[in-house]
């Protein structure tokens, strides 16, 4: 897995002010948990960027003062009007414990459904698992080559690679919807047949 730097600054004080200064200040302020201590800082917006507008999952490795530390972000909040992101809190990863991540699907293939005029539509676009660091991937690939109008790829289809799957395994992942056009057409081929039959059947 992908691994985003980000470097942060110890807080010198944990009050509601000092974080809404911050927060004016384009500053996001942080709590990183899991180690032997929790670390309050504060780091830059801007390099919350890359880690949180992606679809990608990523590692991170965060820098407090000269002392570096491998985490994934758990947790984020933010302000429900203008989305600025009000606190974030970072979980410290230990090589020996497993931990609960979100990881993007991506899907390999080509469905016959959507060869034959069927629309793919995406359900879910990141399933949680839980995994050993050194174990979570960069995306869970689903395999969509044997998929049918009508028919939908579930949780339950994923292959589990040194990771457990969290999530409801009759959840579908994509399903191939039949678009209107199609059906309408469908729909006029059954009904000449049923003229052609009731003709048949008043000679």
């Amino acid at each position: 897995m992908k691994t985003i730097e980000i470097i942060g600054f110890k807080r010198a004080n944990l009050g509601k002010r000092e974080s809404k200064q911050l927060r004016l200040d384009s500053n996001v302020p942080s709590v990183l948990y899991g180690g032997k201590d929790q670390v309050h800082f504060y780091a830059p917006m801007f390099l919350f960027r890359d880690l949180v507008y992606t679809p990608n999952a990523h590692k991170v490795s965060l820098t407090v003062e000269n002392k570096t530390y491998e985490c994934i972000l758990q947790e984020i909040q933010y302000h429900p009007v203008n989305e600025m992101i009000l606190h974030a809190d970072f979980l410290e990863l230990n090589p020996e414990k497993e931990v609960k991540m979100e990881i993007p699907v991506k899907f390999v293939g080509v469905a016959p459904g959507v060869q034959k005029g069927g629309k793919l539509v995406q359900k879910l676009k990141k399933v949680k698992i839980k995994a050993l660091p050194a174990n979570l991937p960069d995306f869970i690939e689903v395999d969509i080559n044997k998929l049918e109008l009508n028919k939908s790829v579930k949780v339950g289809d994923i292959v589990p690679n040194k990771f457990a799957l969290l999530v409801n395994k009759n959840l579908p992942l994509a399903t191939v919807e039949v678009p209107r056009a199609l059906k309408g057409d469908a729909g006029a081929e059954g009904g000449e047949g049923e003229n052609k039959d009731e003709k048949k059947a008043g000679k």
